[in-house]
């Protein structure tokens, strides 16, 4: 076959998108900035670089990280590969020796045949048969721009996210379903009381919680303009959240018949209800604390966290409205985007991006049927969150079993629901791998 591809960034999206497209047969152009340019995170030369930790969480399949590294391995995965090589002890996490795998890495897509790296800056989005953009949340200005133009006003800079919670570990007897003023559906949202003393107790813990550290590129005047970090608001006065997004007007808790103190409001993070996002808790505190501060709230204390708040320089398109399921760009034939700029956060699910979205690039070329893997496997659930086009507010989103749609029977024991769920997904993927 004539017809080659081109990759941009050679990061985890970007190896696995160039060594799935090789896999296939398809002659692939892999451009890398590095070493001529560097991101403010990056400093070696070599791909697929990490910049923060080492680890790649945990190995077992009953856990979403382990799933997930484990469906990988099915498609052949250079990441989770590579990763196996260099582990480094870690209990049970797989974690790896950050130079030796970037090492190795590099390695390998630069003695594969089919892959021919140029290590120069892409400023413009190229012409080719089949592109796949996959130039990560620290993307080039230059490139940034022509992002930005392709997809209009739905390019974002940074990335502000309140936690999200597990459907089935909210404690409904202290939260109540009701839209304000009864606007509505009724079940809008879920509503999470506090009276004053409870309310006080959680706005003192609150103001003396730890923030997380920001990189000097998350510094920059004007990333958090409009979104406000809760814990900044709590800052300016002890009533300030009771008049923002504690509000309790419009609301009447059915146990007392009175409108409570203070209410924070939980919204549906999928159609599927099984997660909610805790409504304008935007927070730079770090994960430990928002565990133990916002679990003060009576209906969060045995809350399972599947996601924290996040506050940092993220470049990311609004995927629902812009990409398919197969990560292809609508509107745009032959073009696909792969990694953290689609909106999924982490590693692996930057590298699983990757691996479909070079899998339906090869299948575009040859004229074929996009591989799109249903949503009770965590790589199509993944690719189904960032797509879907039921999803508001759109933020990244990392591999949580919160993702999956439910399992017909109810199983109250976590583990053994979780271990239920894995192997509904790797009984699904079967034959499609």
């Amino acid at each position: 076959m004539s017809k080659r591809a081109t990759v941009v960034g050679a990061g985890f999206a970007g190896v696995e998108a160039a060594f799935a497209l090789a896999n296939q047969g398809v002659y692939v152009d892999l451009y890398e900035q590095k070493p001529h340019n560097f991101s403010p995170a990056h400093s070696s030369e070599n791909f697929a670089e990490l910049v923060c930790s080492n680890s790649f969480k945990a190995m077992r399949v009953e856990s979403a990280a382990g799933l997930l590294k484990e469906e990988m391995s099915r498609f052949s995965s250079i990441c989770v590969d590579t990763a196996k090589k260099t582990k480094v002890p870690a209990g049970g996490a797989l974690s790896v020796d950050r130079e030796q795998f970037s090492n190795l890495i590099t390695q390998q897509i630069l003695e594969n045949p089919f892959i021919t790296v140029h290590r120069q800056e892409v400023k413009e989005i190229p012409k080719a048969d089949a592109v796949i953009i996959a130039a990560g949340p620290l993307v080039s200005d230059a490139l940034a721009e022509k992002i930005e133009n392709l997809c209009g006003n739905s390019l974002h800079f940074f990335d502000a996210a309140a936690p999200i919670v597990s459907a089935d570990s909210i404690d409904m007897e202290n939260a109540f379903f009701q839209s304000r003023y009864d606007r509505g559906d009724g079940d809008d949202y879920i509503n999470c009381p506090m009276n004053k003393e409870e309310y006080e107790r959680f706005y003192n813990e609150l103001l003396n919680a730890k923030s997380a550290d920001l990189h000097e590129f998350d510094k920059r005047k004007g990333v958090y303009e409009g979104c406000m970090p809760i814990e900044v608001m709590a800052s300016r006065g002890a009533d300030t959240m009771r008049f923002g997004p504690l509000k309790p007007v419009g609301l009447r808790d059915p146990k007392t018949g009175q409108r409570p103190y203070a209410v924070l409001q939980l919204r549906k993070e999928t159609l599927l209800g099984t997660m909610y996002n805790l409504v304008g808790f935007q927070t730079n505190l770090k994960f430990a604390e928002q565990k133990r501060v916002f679990s003060m709230i009576p209906a969060l204390e045995n809350a399972e966290f599947l996601r924290y708040g996040v506050m940092h320089r993220n470049t990311f398109i609004n995927s629902p409205k812009l990409l398919n399921s197969d990560f292809s760009f609508k509107g745009e034939k032959g073009l696909f985007f792969a990694g953290q700029i689609t909106g999924v956060e982490g590693y692996m699910e930057s590298a699983s991006s990757g691996i479909l979205a070079g899998i339906n690039a090869a299948r575009y070329l040859k004229g074929e049927e996009s591989l799109v893997l249903p949503n009770t496997t965590m790589m199509g659930a993944l690719a189904g969150y960032i797509s879907d086009p039921y999803v508001e507010n759109f933020q990244p989103m990392g591999a949580n079993f919160g993702i999956l749609p439910p399992l017909d029977e109810h199983i109250r024991d976590k583990r053994e629901r979780y271990g239920a769920l894995a192997n509904r997904a790797l009984e699904t993927l079967g034959s499609r791998v």
